[in-house]
C-alpha cells in the first residue's frame, strides 16, 4: 500500500532499541519525522542519522520528534547510537511490521541481485497524525534542511 500526503499514518507500536514500546500515538499533538533507512553503520544511512543529531536542537525547536526506523536488532541501534551521539530513539523493526504498513519494505535491485529491503523514505507527520510530506529522494547530508525547507 502506498501512502499519500494527506492521509493518516497508520498506527503502530514497536520496540525501539531497549526493547521499550514506542508507539506514534504517544506522539500525538507533536509534529514527527519518521524516516526509514537501510541499515546501521553504513555511509549513507550514517550521514543521514548525523545529519539530523546535528539539527537535532534545531528541529525540536520547531516542534518535531526524531524517530527512525530499520530492520537492524536492537543491539546493532545501541551500538549505533552510542557510536555516533544519537539523540532520537531507532526502532528496530526486524519483522518490517512497520516497514510494511509505510510501504518502505520493496524489491530492490543491487548489481544484478534482486532482495526485499528497505527504500529510505521519510514521513513527516503533523500533529493530527496527518502525512503531511513524504520525502523519497533523501539527501542524507542536508537531510534537516529538506524537512525544514
Amino acid at each position: 500500500m502506498l501512502l499519500e500526503i494527506g492521509q493518516k499514518a497508520p498506527l503502530f507500536t514497536a520496540k525501539d532499541q531497549n526493547g521499550e514500546a514506542i508507539s506514534l500515538e504517544e506522539f500525538k499533538g507533536k509534529k514527527v519525522i519518521l524516516y526509514f533507512y537501510p541499515k546501521d553503520n553504513t555511509p549513507g544511512c550514517t550521514a543521514q542519522a548525523c545529519n539530523l543529531r546535528d539539527n537535532y536542537e534545531l528541529l525540536l525547536e520547531k516542534g518535531y520528534v526524531v524517530i527512525g526506523v530499520s530492520s537492524d536488532s536492537e543491539k546493532k541501534h545501541q551500538n549505533f547510537i552510542a557510536k555516533h551521539e544519537l539523540p532520537f530513539p531507532l526502532i528496530a523493526d526486524t519483522d518490517q511490521k512497520v516497514h510494511e504498513l509505510y510501504g518502505t519494505w520493496q524489491e530492490k535491485k543491487n548489481f544484478g541481485k534482486v532482495y526485499m529491503g528497505t527504500v529510505r523514505t521519510t514521513f513527516v507527520i503533523n500533529e493530527e497524525g496527518i502525512i503531511e510530506e513524504i520525502i523519497k529522494k533523501v539527501k542524507t547530508k542536508e537531510h534537516a534542511e529538506q524537512i525544514i525547507g
